[in-house]
């Protein structure tokens, strides 16, 4: 029979720049004690992890290898075709650098794995372009790209809905509200 889970389903790849080796990103805090809690689930492509744990800073090193993280692997002709997509939509003449190789494939990694990206790069006045300034192309091929502040926001409203669904079922099915009803969206 069906109880209610306290994990929302979501999982989101965590972008080099999200690291939060210091706990210095509210936000990120915040995603970080919800993946501790089993509400969402937090990983890294091995591409973002490797660009996290390069230099001598242990702290990050140590943050980025806490994570699970997925492979890029583009075995089929259609992942070939996503990843020359993704470089197309993000280096119109060519991925050339290693650092935007990586950008390719840490976007490639979170359509595959049907995951969130949550990054920081681009988007703003000093630089338009980068993931968050092409995320709307790059949705049009499946990707999903967020900001840590705007996947917070993602959470809390599916946790929302998720204690809704509980109270509803507990109610119906004569069974007490699990205790996490309520107490996630004021992490």
């Amino acid at each position: 029979m069906w109880q209610p889970d306290r994990h929302i389903c979501r999982t989101f790849h965590i972008d080099t720049n999200r690291v939060n080796a210091r706990s210095c990103l509210e936000s990120m805090n915040r995603l970080e004690r919800w993946h501790e809690d089993d509400v969402i689930t937090l990983v890294m492509s091995e591409v973002a992890q490797l660009e996290a744990a390069a230099g001598a800073d242990h702290k990050r090193k140590s943050k980025a290898h806490g994570y699970v993280f997925t492979e890029t692997r583009a075995d089929t002709p259609s992942e070939m075709t996503l990843l020359r997509e993704i470089e197309r939509i993000l280096f119109p003449s060519g991925a050339l650098l290693e650092n935007e190789r990586n950008d390719v494939a840490i976007v490639f990694n979170a359509i595959k794995y049907e995951a969130i990206l949550i990054t920081n790069d681009g988007g703003s006045k000093r630089q338009p372009g980068g993931i968050l300034g092409n995320r709307g192309k790059l949705k049009t091929i499946g990707a999903r790209i967020f900001t840590d502040e705007e996947a917070v926001q993602v959470v809390l409203d599916l946790i929302k809905t998720r204690d809704e669904n509980a109270r509803r079922y507990c109610e119906l099915a004569k069974k007490p509200v699990p205790e996490w009803v309520g107490k996630d969206s004021e992490v």
